[in-house]
């Protein structure tokens, strides 16, 4: 509809005159009309008119064309559209659909990204929620969607985890299972790292450790390894399988590693440089900061094996027309000195790739850190949200519906790219922006629907006149395909939780003033609820949120 009205306004340019201009078209608050432009003020000074003259010049065409219920102008030169009460009535019968931007294209997804023999924490939960809604917009809009996950388990946090559980079953691996069932792989990651940083001999051997994981030429640290790995994933699976995320491919830096030191060797003294014994990348050269590659070890660092990876992606997925890299702001200089290097050695890979950032997750104790085992984890949040909802909806048969839409929600809806507390309290409750709130909204509609007489008459659209609190809804409902639009165009998918919120509002304040069920206005608000429901099961949907129909 607004791609309608924009071609209207920009053929009455052309005609008025003779002049072809990007058209802006706006949706105004609904007191205003159901479309608004500028066009006039973009047009001033082209043409040397005021915008007032040449709002005035434009609203006698679109008025000759009798296709809105009214065209006014407004200072300064505002041009706001209302349509015909048939026109917004006839969305009612329209399936909902949105553009297809992406149609053909196939975009990988890279997102999550927790490392092994570390605790998954509450800030890889929401990575992970918003790569996978990202995946759904995406997906949405006709591309084919590869969702990927990046995992370390090489360097030497893996050895300081190895070095954690060798100490715990003094180094007999035939205790593996039974000494380790009672402990989280937090717990060994924080004990190696404890020696790390007080017993230099400790340290020592966690270096050893470290060397062994990439040589694999020790058996002993190999059944340790894998144990350890397996113990992580299964973890990392057991979570994710709980929010709703899963993965098409997964990749390990031990996959990467050697590719990536590959391409830092063959590029030795044209992009790269030797320095101390390293191989850097002189950053300054791009206004960025020199960055080592491979360490004084001859190991590889994650840089390079970002770069390894790079290349992986696309040998596996040589279609791929996008490749976008999700993690937290922090690690914005780091893919932007890593991307300067991989523009010089493959540069239609590089142009292909693309780093989005979000905010941290932050407590009342501030951002979390793994690396003394001191974080907020994702178990305790998932198991806490649990434990809450069962004290708050006893009775319900939806719990599992309902959490979902706790922890998902309260992280979608915050803006990508802004910090974000996360208060359990406020996520679970049925009042304001939450994720159970819009699906009781979801289920309170249902409910009335559920009352219709099976008699009621089907609704004719011609011989309906909008009164204004139902216009003013589905005026509010015709914009949902936009928002979606808006959403993946800009990767913002917090849009669509700021709308369905605002819907729902919209929808209690017709509810209350306006009855249903035997006005005499039944059968065209009947037809409003059903249009309601759909749009929000929809965008429930589209964050992979259910919605009941009952709470």
């Amino acid at each position: 509809m607004k791609s309608e009205i924009t071609d209207i306004i920009l053929n009455a340019c052309k005609l008025t005159f003779d002049r072809d201009i990007e058209v802006v078209v706006t949706r105004p608050e609904l007191q205003f009309g159901d479309f608004s432009t500028n066009v006039a003020m973009q047009l001033a000074p082209v043409i040397h008119k005021s915008p007032m003259d040449i709002a005035g010049e434009l609203v006698v065409y679109l008025k000759q064309l009798d296709k809105f219920k009214t065209v006014e102008v407004v200072n300064p030169g505002f041009i706001n559209i209302r349509l015909n009460d048939s026109d917004i009535l006839s969305l009612l019968g329209e399936e909902i659909s949105w553009k297809k931007s992406n149609l053909g294209k196939e975009i990988l997804v890279e997102y999550g990204d927790m490392n092994v023999f570390k605790e998954m924490h509450i800030g890889h939960v929401y990575s992970s929620i918003i790569g996978d809604v990202i995946c759904s917009l995406l997906t949405s809009s006709g591309a084919t969607v590869k969702s990927l996950i990046y995992q370390g388990d090489v360097g030497l946090n893996i050895a300081k985890g190895i070095y954690g559980i060798g100490e715990h079953i003094n180094w007999d691996v035939s205790l593996l299972e039974s000494a380790t069932k009672d402990k989280s792989i937090g717990f060994f990651y924080a004990e190696g790292e404890k020696a790390f940083n007080s017993d230099s001999a400790a340290k020592d051997r966690i270096k050893m450790i470290n060397t062994s994981v990439y040589t694999k030429d020790d058996e002993l640290i190999n059944k340790i390894y894998d144990f350890g790995k397996k113990m992580s994933l299964d973890e990392f699976d057991r979570i994710l399988d709980s929010i709703n995320v899963h993965f098409d491919k997964r990749y390990f830096e031990s996959q990467t590693a050697g590719i990536g030191k590959q391409m830092v060797d063959d590029n030795l003294g044209s992009v790269f440089e030797s320095s101390e014994g390293a191989i850097i990348y002189r950053g300054e050269q791009d206004g960025l900061y020199t960055a080592v590659f491979v360490n004084s070890q001859g190991l590889p660092t994650y840089q390079a094996k970002d770069l390894g990876l790079s290349i992986l992606k696309f040998k596996d997925f040589p279609d791929a027309t996008k490749s976008i890299i999700i993690t937290a702001n922090e690690q914005t200089d780091y893919f932007r000195v890593m991307f300067a290097a991989l523009a010089k050695i493959e540069p239609e890979i590089a142009k292909k790739t693309s780093h989005l950032s979000h905010g941290f997750v932050t407590l009342t104790t501030g951002k979390m850190s793994s690396r003394t085992g001191n974080v907020y984890k994702a178990s305790d949040l998932i198991d806490g949200i649990k434990q809450a909802i069962e004290t708050q909806y006893s009775e319900s048969k939806v719990k599992d519906e309902i959490f979902m839409s706790s922890v998902r929600y309260t992280f979608i809806k915050q803006r990508i790219g802004q910090n974000v507390v996360f208060n359990p309290s406020e996520s679970i409750t049925t009042e304001g922006n939450s994720g159970p709130y819009i699906q009781y909204a979801h289920a309170r509609a249902k409910n009335i629907l559920a009352k219709v007489p099976k008699s009621s008459e089907a609704l004719d659209i011609s011989s309906n006149d909008l009164e204004i609190d139902e216009r003013n809804l589905i005026s509010l409902m015709s914009q949902f395909p936009e928002v979606i639009e808006t959403s993946i165009n800009e990767l913002l998918p917090h849009q669509i939780c700021t709308y369905l919120y605002q819907l729902s509002q919209e929808f209690n304040s017709f509810y209350e003033k306006n009855r249903v069920i035997g006005d005499k206005r039944q059968t065209i608000r009947v037809e409003i609820i059903k249009y309601y429901v759909k749009i929000l099961k929809t965008g429930l949907e589209l964050l992979h949120i259910p919605a009941p129909d009952y709470m």
